[in-house]
């Protein structure tokens, strides 16, 4: 229910990924005055899936964007592990456990595409090819800008992550296999995960241990023939996946601890910025989500910006240091 406080306050919001368009949709439809700044000359994501649990989908829905999702996604039946020789080891089946939960699998750029629209339609105002080297001056700064948060950085100071030892690389191919079912097949020190996306095509994440990196991000491109060479023992289908990939990105994996500070009274960090994940736990998107929605309430519960802040982060610092097995199961601190 919203409550009045956010009517006609402005607030910039630094970030256009799926966290910070959905804040500022969130905050918008509480009457808001929002801006977005977005560093990159375009919204644009490196080509990727991603997997949307019930807990995103709930907060999508009181927005009014499952729809709009549901369009440009697909409803993910089941999760099925494997051996790397392609025999199965174990199947969750989604559809029969939680028959009115939506899991989704979604191309990212699909969901940015549909997050974007939505937050024109709301009135944001979007201002492409802005990078900024400190917080904007604004009475209220969401910092949605991810991994390398200059937000993150001025509540902070410098962090250093540490490298987890194990790279990934990312790819889609086309594919007119339709079962919506993510597979994940297991093998020494690597495995590869895959499901399929909407419009005939599927998304391919390959994990391996390895020592030999130094620059973190996901966006270094990488001959396919790596890639292949790193699964070739594997079985089943996945010999004709990676035949079929002509074009794949590689990044190493740091963890990044959760934020200590989140806010300061005028600055607050979301998503990423305050908590990256592992791609393992398939929750970044999902946590971001969940923090737009949460920070909106807060936000919009009093005209006291310090409290509402203290009390987003009281509510989310303990749902994102949450255990994986229940992360997908949202409790009371989405604050609906």
């Amino acid at each position: 229910m919203n409550r009045g406080a956010l009517k006609g306050r402005r607030v910039t919001i630094v970030g256009a990924g799926i966290g910070g368009l959905t804040t500022a949709i969130a905050l918008t439809r509480r009457g808001a005055s929002v801006t977005v700044l977005e560093r990159a000359p375009a919204i644009e994501e490196v080509g990727a899936g991603l997997q949307l649990s019930p807990n995103a989908m709930r907060v999508l829905q009181v927005l009014d964007l499952q729809q709009a999702v549901e369009a440009v996604s697909l409803r993910s039946r089941a999760v099925q592990l494997r051996d790397a020789t392609g025999a199965g080891v174990v199947r969750l089946d989604l559809v029969g456990h939680r028959p009115q939960a939506q899991f989704r699998l979604v191309h990212r750029a699909r969901l940015i595409a549909v997050l974007e629209a939505a937050a024109r339609r709301a009135g944001v105002r979007i201002l492409l090819d802005t990078p900024i080297s400190e917080p904007p001056d604004d009475a209220l700064v969401v910092g949605a800008d991810g991994l390398h948060s200059v937000i993150r950085r001025h509540l902070n100071g410098r962090e250093v992550p540490f490298f987890t030892h194990q790279t990934a690389w990312r790819a889609v191919i086309p594919d007119d296999n339709p079962d919506p079912v993510a597979e994940i097949f297991m093998g020494a020190r690597r495995h590869l995960v895959s499901y399929p996306l909407a419009e005939g095509r599927r998304n391919i994440v390959a994990v391996q241990e390895r020592h030999d990196w130094q620059a973190e991000g996901w966006s270094h491109a990488d001959d396919p023939a790596n890639l292949r060479a790193a699964f070739a023992g594997f079985g089943g289908p996945v010999p004709r996946w990676l035949a079929a990939v002509d074009k794949v990105h590689v990044w190493g994996l740091f963890r990044h601890p959760v934020a200590p500070v989140w806010q300061d009274g005028r600055c607050v960090l979301i998503g990423d910025a305050a908590h990256p994940t592992l791609p393992f736990m398939a929750q970044g998107a999902a946590l971001a989500i969940e923090d737009a929605w949460t920070l909106a309430a807060c936000l919009d519960a009093g005209t006291d910006q310090d409290s509402a802040l203290v009390r987003f982060q009281a509510l989310r610092r303990p749902r994102v240091s949450l255990s994986l097995i229940h992360i997908s199961e949202p409790t009371r601190p989405l604050y609906i």
